[in-house]
């Protein structure tokens, strides 16, 4: 097959003078790609709200039953003329949303920052919200709609997590839900699920001092016992708390 650029010529012996140059004119008066600027920041009229590069907002999703998809604007661009605005948005999956989906230590409002980037229309925006970091989030005294929270980042092509290792917690040994009731150590400061140590949440809320299994005098007692009858002197008690 011969090279495009000389099909191209080859043809052109076919049309007459009159038509060559009628084609020549319409290159020349063809209108070149429209520019496009960046916006420091836009005001999406339909919900009264001015975003800007970095923050975080709502989108519309593909199906009205679904809840809404929460980006992070990376760029705001618009035509010449400051129209046809889009948004260079960074998604945000929810854990269900990811290979190894929803799993019990992820909170109702957890987050994972992907490497999925995206360009959608600026009149898919429904509202904005706030990320926080997980330590921030643990932190409000008042958990809003729009108040979500980060603690991973995710390869959507993978679904490997960074970090992959995070401090777990109680007997169970998993990582942090901030959705659900613990209680504190006194001793230890390791934090437990009221169900792991046989403890109704009723009782967990009224408690005014918690010592764990290992830290009260009973455990303590029981551990002595333990030691002398085992001679196992090097056994830890305060290696609850790992990395997984």
């Amino acid at each position: 097959m011969p090279p495009r650029d000389q099909q191209i010529h080859s043809s052109a012996g076919h049309f007459s003078s009159a038509e060559l140059r009628r084609f020549q004119g319409s290159l020349l008066m063809a209108k070149p790609k429209a520019l496009r600027q960046t916006l420091d920041s836009y005001t999406v009229k339909r919900i009264n709200k001015t975003i800007k590069a970095g923050d975080c907002v709502l989108m519309r999703p593909s199906e009205p039953s679904k809840p809404s998809y929460v980006a992070k604007i990376e760029k705001i661009e618009a035509d010449s003329r400051g129209a046809n605005v889009k948004v260079h948005v960074r998604w945000y999956y929810r854990p269900e949303e990811s290979i190894g989906g929803r799993r019990q230590f992820h909170g109702s409002k957890e987050l994972f920052l992907s490497d999925h980037y995206d360009v959608q229309s600026a009149d898919t925006i429904e509202g904005k919200c706030t990320v926080h970091t997980f330590k921030n989030y643990t932190k409000l005294d008042a958990v809003g709609n729009e108040d979500y929270f980060s603690r991973f980042d995710y390869n959507s092509a993978t679904g490997a997590f960074t970090p992959d290792r995070v401090a777990v917690y109680c007997k169970c040994e998993m990582p942090y839900n901030p959705d659900d009731l613990m209680v504190q150590c006194e001793r230890c400061s390791d934090w437990f699920h009221p169900a792991c140590i046989e403890m109704s949440a009723e009782k967990a809320k009224k408690l005014d001092h918690f010592f764990c299994e290992s830290c009260s005098p009973e455990g303590q007692k029981k551990l002595q016992n333990s030691q002398s009858t085992s001679k196992i002197a090097e056994t830890k008690v305060d290696s609850k708390r790992r990395r997984r």
